[in-house]
């Protein structure tokens, strides 16, 4: 089992930053893939940004360039800078984690969800 502990939520103004983390333990794999979404209420929950072990990057376009996904892999935690926050970024935070096992089956666990608020 892998746990995922999310931290760095909050309340912050138009145009201002934070920056997430996300520590998974347990049993890690040596090839994995870690990311984080958001759910913004009334809405479908959505890819923010994905890194992989190796250290490529994906991020969905409404982020691009705001956004910063990065990882220190000796700790298993995965980062989300977010700078020039939008209203439209206001959702839950939900951290990601995937890699998979011998069988070749896919094996996903995500967080709690940190709050992210950005509001004047």
């Amino acid at each position: 089992q892998v746990q995922l502990v999310e931290s760095g939520g909050g309340l912050v103004q138009p145009g201002g930053s934070l920056r997430l983390s996300c520590a998974a333990s347990g049993s890690i794999s040596s090839v994995y893939t870690m990311g984080w979404y958001r759910q913004a209420p009334g809405k479908q929950r959505e890819l923010v940004a994905l890194i992989a072990s190796g250290g490529s990057t994906n991020y969905a376009d409404s982020v691009k360039g705001r956004f910063t996904i990065s990882r220190e892999s000796a700790k298993n935690t995965v980062y989300l800078q977010m700078n020039s926050l939008k209203p439209e970024d206001t959702a839950v935070y939900y951290c990601w984690y995937g890699h998979w096992d011998l069988r070749g089956t896919m094996n996903t666990y995500w967080g709690q969800g940190t709050q992210v608020t950005v509001s004047s």
